[in-house]
């Protein structure tokens, strides 16, 4: 799968955003080593502390799903010409999904016409993570 590929999942994903309050579609698209593409979408709530980010559902669907490993790979785009990137909670949980793995993903942060790479270590250094429970 190309970056483009990935990205366009992720962007598809944004599609099906529920964001009344926002207005901020984001979409994930989460690339395994096996080369299945796991997608999410933020999802909003009127409480708002119970909003959901898109790569929180996204991480979940594959978690739900059984996938406990082999994130190669994180697509996140938003509706601003800027890159996005994860916010603290979101490269929490991807990096829960990534020490499963013992990977460290690299994250595509897309805008309208830039896409940032940086790797998910670089977004969350001296993470926290099952490692640090032992």
């Amino acid at each position: 799968m190309t970056d483009a590929d990935l990205i366009d999942a992720a962007r598809g994903a944004a599609a099906h955003s529920y964001s009344p309050y926002s207005q901020f579609a984001v979409g994930a698209a989460l690339l395994f080593a096996d080369g299945s593409v796991v997608t999410g979408t933020n999802i909003e709530n009127a409480s708002y502390g119970l909003a959901l980010c898109a790569e929180t559902v996204a991480v979940s669907k594959a978690m739900a799903d059984g996938v406990r490993g082999g994130l190669v790979k994180v697509a996140v785009t938003g509706p601003t010409d800027e890159p996005i990137t994860p916010c603290g909670r979101c490269r929490q949980v991807l990096n829960e999904l990534a020490q499963l793995g013992s990977t460290d993903p690299q994250i595509l942060c897309v805008g309208a016409s830039e896409v940032r790479r940086v790797t998910l270590s670089a977004l969350l250094p001296d993470a926290f993570g099952p490692a640090s429970l032992s």
